[in-house]
C-alpha cells in the first residue's frame, strides 16, 4: 500500500488517534463523538468503515465542510450526524457515547473554568467503561518552561500563538473533579522552541 492509499482509507488523521486505532482500542459497534471536530479530518476513517460517528463544532463553515467531506466518502452518509454546537455545552443526553474524542480544541479554552465546562461535558455524554481521547497544548510536565503565562491559564507559546495550557497540576485534579482514571500513561511531544502537545486517554468508571 503506497501514501496515497493510506491517505483515501486514513485521511489527515492524528497520528496519536490512529495509534488507538491501531491497538483495537476501537470496535465498529460503539458510538463516537468528535467533539470540536472541524472539517472533520479525524472522522474520515470512521465515516468510510461505517461506524456510528456524529461530531460538533462551533464554526457552521467547518461543519459544512464536514458534511461535504463525509458524504464524498459514503454517499449515504446522513449529512445531519455533523451538527453546529459549542464543546462547552453539548445537546446530546447523558452517557450516549462509548468513545469521545477531542483533537486540539481545548487549548482554545478561554480560561480555566471553560475548560472544566468542556471536559465536563465531554465527560457527561460519556458512557461508564467509555474512553475519552484528548490532544491539547500542555506544559509538558513542567519542564517546558519558555512560554509567557496571561490570565486564566493561557499563555503565549514561543511559537507566538496564545492557548490555554493543561498543566500537570491541573491534570491531576481532572483526575479528582470527574469520573476518569488513566486507560494508558499520559505522553506530550514537545516541538523544540515552540509548543508542547499533550496525548491523554481516559476511561470513565
Amino acid at each position: 500500500m503506497d501514501h496515497e492509499e493510506l491517505n483515501r482509507l486514513l485521511g489527515n488523521m492524528d497520528i496519536y488517534l490512529l495509534d488507538q486505532i491501531l491497538k483495537g482500542r476501537f470496535s465498529s459497534e460503539i458510538h463516537i463523538l468528535d467533539a470540536g471536530c472541524g472539517e472533520g479530518r479525524n472522522t474520515h476513517y470512521f465515516v468510510k468503515n461505517r461506524y456510528s460517528i456524529v461530531g460538533i463544532d462551533k464554526d457552521p463553515a467547518a461543519i459544512q465542510m464536514a458534511r461535504v467531506y463525509a458524504r464524498s466518502l459514503d454517499p449515504s452518509f446522513d449529512p445531519e450526524r455533523f451538527q453546529v454546537c459549542g464543546v462547552e455545552n453539548i445537546f446530546y443526553q447523558d452517557e450516549v457515547f462509548d468513545l469521545v474524542i477531542s483533537s486540539a480544541v481545548l487549548h482554545f479554552a478561554e480560561d480555566k473554568n471553560h475548560f472544566l465546562q468542556m471536559v465536563s461535558e465531554m465527560v457527561r455524554v460519556l458512557k461508564p467503561g467509555g474512553l475519552l481521547w484528548i490532544r491539547t497544548c500542555t506544559d509538558a510536565d513542567g519542564n517546558f518552561g519558555t512560554f509567557v503565562p496571561l490570565r486564566g491559564g493561557r499563555a503565549t507559546l514561543p511559537d507566538g500563538s496564545e492557548r490555554f495550557l493543561l498543566t500537570k497540576a491541573m491534570l491531576a485534579s481532572l483526575l479528582e473533579r470527574f469520573p476518569i482514571a488513566w486507560m494508558e500513561p499520559p505522553k506530550s511531544v514537545l516541538v523544540h522552541g515552540k509548543r508542547a502537545m499533550g496525548v491523554f486517554l481516559f476511561i470513565k468508571h
